[in-house]
């Protein structure tokens, strides 16, 4: 894709090589529709494929990152296989595309992140988040396995024990407790979080290319190691999409109620 084909993120030069995007739906709290969803996993291919960019800064327009899918899509997806087939290879595509990009993308987590928006954030090379930002992994609160990216990056990122803990509850963690654990490559007051991210992204340009892109892309076959897991965790997300316990989490969530799931009656 041109990047004036995209609907949903925004482009910035900067000097040096750093390209900042923005994830621009702030009405929505930059959930990812259909449109951005494709557009989160497209945009990795445009930028390498650009000369001129050398780092990549990825943020969210307004008070959040991203807080994952609209769910009001996800409500259409329930029983029907296609569509939901093509919404797991669009999460394999927004983490491989990354994985594979050699290119150093840092994530300045703003604001509240979960499902795909958590997954760029943390699939970012080096991830900045603010102190209060919120996050969660919160696949099983709405009935479905985990399947974006946490159960291949978290335990790698913060071990096994915090990986379960947080993974088979969906707490929220705040920006002092990811870091605090590991999940996360720094924290910093919110005032302060673009500028450190752009700071940062100004010096690793500034750096030999070929030694920054060759050292990244050999510190991503521990994560590529990983791969048969996320593939798993898709499928088996995918399956649960077809199940009720699904249909009740999604509809629970959209209505603002507790769920009453199938499968604890």
């Amino acid at each position: 894709m041109r990047y004036e084909e995209f609907q949903f993120l925004k482009f910035d030069r900067r000097p040096n090589g750093v390209l900042l995007v923005t994830i621009n739906r702030p009405e929505k709290l930059n959930a990812a529709n259909n449109v951005l969803h494709h557009e989160l996993a497209e945009v990795w291919l445009t930028v390498k494929t650009d000369p001129e960019v050398r780092v990549i800064v990825i943020t969210g327009a307004g008070r959040a990152f991203c807080v994952g899918g609209d769910l009001n899509d996800e409500v259409a997806k329930l029983g029907n296989i296609d569509p939901v087939i093509e919404m797991g290879e669009l999460a394999l595509r927004i983490v491989y595309n990354m994985l594979h990009l050699d290119k150093p993308i840092i994530s300045a987590i703003n604001g509240p992140a979960a499902g795909a928006g958590l997954a760029v954030a943390l699939t970012a090379d080096i991830s900045i988040i603010a102190e209060d930002a919120r996050i969660t992994d919160a696949h099983v609160n709405i009935g479905v396995a985990s399947g974006d990216h946490a159960v291949m990056h978290w335990p790698l990122y913060c071990g096994l024990p915090k990986a379960k803990l947080y993974l088979l509850t969906a707490d929220l963690l705040d920006g002092r407790e990811a870091e605090r654990i590991g999940l996360v490559s720094m924290c910093k007051p919110l005032s302060e979080l673009m500028d450190t991210a752009m700071d940062l992204a100004d010096r690793i340009a500034r750096k030999p290319q070929r030694a920054v892109q060759w050292t990244k892309r050999c510190l991503n076959h521990w994560l590529r190691q990983a791969a048969p897991i996320l593939d798993l965790s898709v499928a088996y997300e995918g399956l649960n999409f077809m199940e009720p316990d699904a249909k009740e989490g999604l509809e629970a969530f959209l209505q603002k109620r507790q769920p009453n799931f199938p499968s604890t009656r």
